[in-house]
């Protein structure tokens, strides 16, 4: 992976690609990234909530406020 020079360039490489979201309510999606704005809200599809490292629930398509976003990491 190459290095980003902004941190917006980081996300639209993981754009149509799985990703890890945790969040500020220690909730953990994972979900593909379908898109974002300067505000890192995003969208993601087949999105699922993740507890203990199991899908608690699907949720379908997302619309996740940046403010409540700690990390978003690619899914391995």
């Amino acid at each position: 992976m190459t290095e980003a020079s902004r941190p917006l360039d980081a996300l639209n490489r993981a754009r149509d690609k799985r990703v890890i979201v945790d969040l500020k309510s220690q909730k953990q999606l994972t979900g593909t990234l379908k898109a974002f704005d300067i505000h890192i809200n995003i969208v993601l599809e087949n999105a699922e909530e993740i507890v203990n490292g199991e899908t608690k629930r699907k949720l379908g398509v997302v619309f996740v406020r940046g403010d409540t976003i700690i990390l978003i990491s690619p899914e391995k």
